[in-house]
């Protein structure tokens, strides 16, 4: 018990971030993430629906208010704007979103 919880410590401190990402989004692709962001003009869309730079769209506090909410509003873009997105892309969309906008621990 106490070697983990040194290890956590000594990962925290040393900037990595996979101790504090939810276990829904660790693995995930960020890079496959961002550019599915990209290519599905997300930002984009999420501009047209609300003022700004569209991030407004993405309240932490909000409807959204744990990890496993957030990959579901994903899988729901996906499944309403029949993007075709495998379980996997879902999660790397989600992920990047919660690094980007939620920051979810």
């Amino acid at each position: 018990m106490r070697k983990s919880i040194l290890l956590l410590y000594l990962l925290s401190i040393m900037g990595c971030t996979w101790a504090q990402t939810p276990t829904i989004f660790q693995g995930a692709d960020l890079k496959l993430g961002e550019k599915l962001i990209a290519e599905n003009k997300c930002t984009e869309c999420h501009q047209s629906k609300v003022v700004g730079d569209g991030s407004a769209l993405y309240r932490p506090k909000g409807r959204i208010n744990a990890p496993g909410v957030l990959r579901g509003m994903v899988e729901q873009c996906n499944t309403e704007l029949n993007l075709g997105f495998f379980p996997e892309e879902v999660t790397a969309v989600a992920a990047v979103l919660n690094r980007d906008y939620y920051r979810f621990k």
